[in-house]
């Protein structure tokens, strides 16, 4: 069997800071989860660093909070 599922990514951006949302629904379950970047003022501005520095770290959150609950439905359903 083949499943596939969508992450939604939405990317904000203004002169010094990226924000990622990603948001996740899996199997009836919403995840939801922000990464920020912010450019140093004596940095040149390279836009394409801080969107894969702030969608890395909301990818990263969006995982955590999908283990987690993957642990806690382990508790739930697999303890004796």
């Amino acid at each position: 069997m083949e499943k596939h599922i969508t992450i939604d990514v939405s990317i904000e951006e203004d002169i010094s800071t990226t924000t990622v949302t990603t948001k996740l629904d899996l199997m009836g379950e919403h995840f939801e989860s922000k990464g920020r970047a912010r450019r140093n003022p004596s940095d040149e501005p390279i836009p394409v660093i801080g969107e894969d520095l702030a969608l890395a770290r909301a990818l990263n959150g969006l995982q955590m909070k999908v283990m987690e609950a993957a642990q806690e439905k382990i508790i739930r359903f697999c303890s004796d």
